[in-house]
């Protein structure tokens, strides 16, 4: 494993996916082809990953330049938007950090931290590129400022009604997750203050799905253990009402990030679920290449920057999850909607009059 680089800064953003891959599993050979198909990477130096991640540069009377970090095959490197053939190795020599041009001069860049030692600026050939993304820190959640206090959105959502439908659905059977199965964890964030919004929205820390998608969900619980994981559930169904909180709360910039409530959310229907791998020796969960609910490129599940050990657990749960029918967001690595949504209609029932039930 090379030495860290304590000095470090620079990496365009591009979205074209690098390799990643899941590990082979001897102890479960009949999950290794359909889960595990490539090596699990090494995991990599702290430094490292709280310098991976999306930097600015925008000055009066120039183009915006993005650039990226990334970690792969134990490797740093950076590179400017738009241009992988210009992916540069970051390196260290007699303590300087020095990134090699195409033109074959060899160019130092510097880098600041901040307490918790996430990057959040570095200075290269002149120009100051800030950090864009929330960093490597989990307690440093993503958030943003409501346009108005929760408790005036809440008042309004709950007094308006959801779009009308026509059908015919199913009718609704809503399961408690943890009651069909003790494996799945909770960290219900919206239950609590480590949202994007910083503030409580649900008032009950619980998780419901549609029982079709539901036992789908068990079996990937069933197919991840024998590999050492375990599902995290962070959001499941959610009442139409707190959909509408999310999008009057949010601005224009992020609404890309939240359902529109004209039109409803598959989370509404019972269909969808937020989630995440968790380890079953330690119960934490598992390092991403972004963080829940971050609105930023790393949210989407192709972005190609983090290190190759989080890339590997994102296509970990994302082909686990697709073996039973669940299908990714196209910007949200974590959220999944199941197959059969479009079979059910949109629910505005609050938590706390649905029953346990398995």
């Amino acid at each position: 494993m090379p030495r860290p680089l304590r000095n470090l800064w620079l990496v365009v953003f591009c979205l074209l996916p690098l390799s990643s891959g899941t590990p082979p599993h001897p102890q479960t050979p009949a999950a290794a082809p359909s889960l595990t198909p490539s090596p699990k990477p090494p995991d990599v130096f702290l430094e490292w990953k709280q310098l991976v991640g999306i930097y600015d540069y925008t000055a009066y009377g120039t183009p915006k330049q993005t650039m990226i970090f990334l970690e792969q095959d134990q490797r740093l490197y950076m590179q400017p938007q738009g241009h992988p053939e210009k992916r540069e190795e970051i390196h260290e020599n007699d303590g300087r950090v020095l990134i090699n041009e195409p033109d074959g001069r060899t160019y130092v860049y510097s880098e600041h931290r901040a307490a918790n030692g996430n990057v959040t600026d570095f200075s290269y050939l002149g120009a100051l590129f800030t950090r864009i993304d929330a960093g490597a820190d989990p307690g440093a959640f993503y958030h943003i400022t409501p346009s108005k206090p929760i408790d005036q959105l809440r008042d309004a959502a709950l007094a308006a009604q959801p779009p009308r439908e026509t059908g015919p659905f199913r009718t609704p059977d809503l399961v408690e997750l943890v009651i069909l199965d003790t494996a799945f964890h909770l960290d219900i964030r919206y239950a609590k203050s480590d949202n994007f919004l910083s503030t409580p929205v649900y008032s009950q820390a619980r998780a419901f799905l549609q029982r079709p998608a539901a036992e789908a969900l068990v079996r990937v619980l069933h197919k991840l253990g024998p590999l050492g994981y375990g599902l995290l559930i962070h959001d499941a169904y959610r009442p139409w009402y707190v959909t509408k909180i999310f999008w009057d709360a949010t601005p224009a910039e992020g609404k890309m990030f939240v359902a529109d409530p004209k039109k409803g959310s598959r989370h509404n229907r019972g269909c969808a679920v937020d989630l995440t791998l968790y380890d079953l020796a330690t119960n934490k969960s598992i390092e991403m290449p972004g963080l829940y609910d971050e609105m930023s490129p790393r949210s989407f599940p192709n972005f190609p920057g983090g290190i190759s050990l989080q890339r590997w657990h994102r296509d970990l749960l994302r082909t686990a999850m697709e073996s039973e029918g669940f299908t990714v967001n196209e910007d949200e690595w974590w959220h999944f909607d199941y197959r059969d949504w479009k079979s059910y209609a949109i629910l505005n029932v609050p938590f706390e009059k649905l029953s346990p039930q398995r």
